[in-house]
Formats: C-alpha cells, structure tokens, sequence
C-alpha cells in the first residue's frame, strides 16, 4: 500500500527541483524528504530520482507514477469527502419502511423532502406491516420503521427499539355519498348501529379488532356484510351501497368514486397511534435524525393530522 504522503513529497521534488526547496515548501526538513523518497523507491522498486547539475530530477518511472499518482490522490481526496458527507449524515443509504399508507402520506413525502434538502443520501423504502417491520430493524436491512403496532408488541419498555410517538391519526367514517349522513360536518359512531359494514378478515390485520374495539364502546356490535382486505377495495365496495367502513386519514381513496369522509366521534379517541421505530441507541446518528425530523415536518404540514405531543420516547 502506498503511502499518499509520499506521493506529495515526489510531485514537490518535482515541481521545486531540489530537495531543500520541496522540505521548505512541505515544512519539513531535508532529510525527511530524503528519506520518503528512498522509501516511495523502495516500496516501487524502482529508482525515482537522478541528479541534474545541483538540481534532482525525476526519472521516467518517476513521471509514470506521478501521473497515475495524481488520479490516486483525486479519487482519494473524493473518497475523504465522501467520507465527511457521510459522517455529517449528508451521504449513505437511509433504509425506511412502513405499512402501506404510512408510506404513501408520510414516508414518500419524506424520501422527497430528504432528496431535496440531503442530494448525497439514498433513501430506499420497503412496505411492510408492524411485525416484519421491527425484523427488518432487527436484522439491520431496515434504520427507521413507521408502523401503528398492537399493543402488546413490542413491550414499550423493550431496550431493543427505541419507540416514539410520531402522530395520532384519525379515522372518518366512509359513506356512499348520497348516504343521509354523508352531509354531516361529524358523526357519532353510535348513530351507524344499524349499518352493513365492510372490514378486513379479523386475523388479517388489527383493524378489525380495532373497529370492534370502538363499536363494543359505542354500544353496538356491528353487522359485518362483506370482509374485504384492501382499502381501495373497501372504498370500492362502500361506494356501491354495499356497507359503510372506519377509513384511516392517511388511507388515500381512489379518484372518482362517489365516496365521502365524515369525521367521526366515539365513546374514546378515535385514531390509531403511529410510531417511529429505529434500533436503540441509532437514533442519534446523523441520518436517522435526518430521517426522523422529514418525518416529523411532513406531519406537522399535513392540517388533518394530528401530531403526537413531543413525549420522547416512550417508556
């Protein structure tokens, strides 16, 4: 391996023509010059230098490894500025992923306002659901999880993940939009008692365990007619008179179907909390903070969510 230091010292023997010019402009002494091109030689195996009258110059080998030096220092002056940038957190790869809707309402607008503001940083994303989401951290193919996880898992205590609260997102009520409550400015989730209602599979995924949850407290166990898993099926399926469903806020829904939203009050809060979730003791590097912080001012943009309290972690 090549000593770049030496390289310095050649191309100054170079440009000054004797050994005490090239100490004086490097600061260093004669002697030192000396020996760092004996050593460049000997590492080369080649001789480098030959007197010229009181002058020194290079010899062909010399202004061969000049000229291949020259490219090794620029790539190594770019790697230490690649280097720099990534300390900084302005370079490298920011791994996100989140389940379907966090990726489409925060973490896309995230990823663009990361390129804008950090061009050296490769975010890549991956869709994932609660569970898998805390493997990929885990197993370090993910740095930033967004997920609205059950209760029970993890542990909010649990060392391994360094949890935070990043929004409570509210649920509207989705109706057709000729439905007699469609016009409302609210709806109390009691006065849809009598509806069909369209939701998930109940081990599917927790929303229906969620929709029950909020029904039981309203006083009613809702009628389920249909059991459809994605939203833009739900919505498809709400739109035709076939039952109305909860619709998370972030959820987009397809252009053109006559559907509406209709703000909906409960016997408790009606949203489901979203968290940020990176590996303990990650939370502090450079772009995970990045990450972090886009995430945090892509919800305090949005006017219908609702930013968590700054609580820190949670404990």
């Amino acid at each position: 391996m090549i000593d770049f230091r030496r390289l310095e010292v050649l191309r100054a023997v170079h440009r000054h023509g004797t050994v005490t010019a090239a100490a004086a402009a490097l600061h260093l002494t004669p002697s030192a010059v000396s020996h760092q091109l004996r050593e460049l030689a000997r590492e080369l195996k080649v001789q480098l230098v030959e007197p010229q009258g009181r002058r020194i110059r290079l010899t062909g080998a010399a202004h061969l490894v000049m000229r291949h030096g020259d490219a090794l220092l620029a790539r190594w002056e770019e790697a230490e500025s690649a280097l720099a940038a990534f300390r900084a957190g302005e370079a490298g790869l920011l791994r996100v992923c989140g389940f379907p809707s966090a990726v489409t309402g925060l973490i896309a607008p995230a990823t663009a306002l990361l390129r804008k503001r950090h061009p050296g940083l490769t975010v890549e994303v991956t869709e994932c659901e609660a569970p898998a989401g805390f493997d990929l951290l885990m197993s370090t193919d993910a740095d930033i999880a967004v997920l609205a996880p059950p209760d029970s898992f993890p542990p909010p205590g649990d060392s391994r993940f360094d949890q935070r609260p990043l929004l409570e997102e509210p649920f509207d009520l989705l109706l057709p939009t000729g439905h007699p409550l469609a016009g409302r400015a609210s709806v109390h989730l009691a006065e849809t008692a009598t509806e069909d209602w369209v939701l998930p599979l109940p081990d599917s995924c927790d929303h229906n365990r969620r929709v029950m949850v909020f029904c039981a407290m309203a006083g009613f166990t809702p009628r389920i007619a249909h059991h459809v898993q994605e939203w833009s099926a739900i919505a498809a399926m709400v739109c035709h008179g076939l039952g109305v469903s909860l619709y998370p806020r972030l959820s987009q829904i397809p252009a053109g179907l006559p559907v509406t939203r209709v703000p909906v009050t409960g016997e408790g809060p009606m949203f489901r909390r979203i968290l940020t979730c990176v590996r303990g003791g990650s939370a502090d590097h450079p772009m995970i903070r990045h990450g972090l912080e886009a995430l945090t001012e892509v919800v305090a943009s949005n006017p219908t969510l609702t930013p968590n309290r700054p609580a820190g972690a949670l404990s």
